[in-house]
């Protein structure tokens, strides 16, 4: 007998042993046995019913009189309602924080598509009283059609919808999943703040990561307790799944109830950095450099050449000090101002740094055609040829040598 055959006879002993182990019926539960269920007084909610069968709600109220790390919950209410006029380029101009939808979701998996399912979703909004999280669980897959049929009913009073990468990930999935349950999804109709971009502008030359957990510690200076990894949840929901076990469940609810109040608590500190950036509470020059970018970019240098200032003077890094004074220059240079533009140019050209031989460059532009002063012009050229031998300079040296053999030109009297 070969190998294999061999082989393939064990394997066959092995199923055979499988198969009369089930025929006998050891591993079968007991017909009378109850079937595992949910403790709903563990996780505190209500079992709700609608059109579409069941499913759970929880409701948590953070009250106005408490703080997030070093956030007011009661200034929330006090927002202007123009705040997220500037962060949204004019998207959201005038809406009521009352209107407002904080919206975060936990998955069975971070790839998407059609086979990942959003199992909680938790929904933030501001009230008098304070701030107030709803979450809609499914507590198994049969549930999600009526839990994604009272969210909507939910949201159906919202104007405004504020994510974290939502406009990547959740609201793409919550689609998804409406479209898989034959539902129209409501969000066609909200306007969409996704937080994270305005983060990301405002913190990712100050910070290593703009995850919305390092900057709840880096901001709000807190640190979490009795929280769940994310990278864990879909593992921990699965087993839930397989054991009917409710307390599980409890630091999810946690994790995602956290998430939705630090989204709401950073929704009152990043879009006034737009809305005023003179005015902000900005403490960092890194912090002054990307608002100073968005500003650039947004066509408005006075206000973001004001502020590549501030940084300077506040104090920088070496790499980002380089960069912002060659920004500085440049838009001196488009606002005219010569000699600004000329000083920043100078410190460049001090010291090694990536825009040292840029620098050298635009002076000998300077040179040759705001001042006609060739013999400077090709000094400078010949100066940045030394730190980078490139074709660029060596056109510029030719026809400045060219221009400096011609004998000056003469007047006819």
């Amino acid at each position: 007998m070969s190998e294999i055959q061999e082989q393939l006879a064990v394997l066959r002993k092995r199923i055979a042993r499988i198969d009369r182990k089930y025929e006998s019926g050891a591993l079968r539960p007991p017909r009378d046995a109850p079937k595992p269920s949910p403790k709903l007084d563990l996780l505190g909610g209500r079992e709700v019913e609608t059109p579409f069968g069941k499913h759970l709600e929880m409701e948590k109220l953070y009250e106005c009189h408490k703080r997030h790390g070093s956030a007011d919950i009661s200034s929330l209410a006090e927002l202007p309602h123009d705040l997220l006029n500037r962060i949204s380029n004019g998207e959201i101009a005038n809406s009521s924080p009352a209107e407002w939808a904080f919206l975060d979701t936990e998955t069975t998996g971070l790839a998407g598509g059609s086979g990942t399912y959003a199992f909680l979703v938790g929904i933030g909004r501001i009230t008098p009283e304070g701030f107030r999280i709803r979450q809609f669980f499914m507590r198994d897959y049969g549930e999600e059609a009526s839990h994604l049929w009272a969210m909507a009913e939910y949201l159906a009073q919202f104007s405004v919808l504020v994510t974290y990468n939502g406009k990547a990930y959740d609201q793409p999935l919550l689609e998804t999943r409406y479209r898989m349950t034959r539902s129209r999804p409501p969000f066609a109709r909200m306007r969409h703040l996704d937080l994270l971009f305005g983060a990301r502008r405002l913190w990712k030359l100050r910070f290593d990561s703009c995850r919305l957990i390092d900057l709840e510690n880096q901001i709000l200076g807190v640190e979490r307790t009795g929280d769940l990894p994310g990278e864990m949840i879909p593992y921990v929901y699965f087993e839930y799944l397989r054991t009917a076990e409710a307390f599980r469940m409890v630091p999810i609810f946690h994790h995602n109830a956290i998430d939705i109040l630090t989204l709401a608590c950073l929704t009152g500190i990043v879009p006034w950095a737009f809305r005023s950036p003179e005015e902000s509470n900005l403490a960092h020059g890194a912090e002054m450099v990307g608002l100073g970018r968005w500003l650039r970019n947004a066509d408005q240098p006075d206000r973001a050449a004001d502020l590549f200032r501030r940084a300077i003077e506040r104090g920088l890094k070496d790499e980002l000090l380089f960069r912002t004074l060659w920004d500085l220059a440049l838009l001196e240079k488009k606002l005219g101002r010569e000699s600004a533009c000329l000083a920043g140019l100078a410190e460049l050209v001090q010291c090694r740094n990536p825009f040292r031989v840029a620098a050298y460059e635009e002076l000998a532009k300077h040179y040759e055609h705001r001042e006609r002063n060739y013999a400077m012009a090709l000094e400078m050229t010949r100066t940045a040829l030394v730190l980078e031998d490139c074709e660029r300079l060596r056109r510029r040296e030719t026809r400045l040598g060219v221009r400096l053999a011609k004998p000056a030109s003469r007047r006819l009297l």
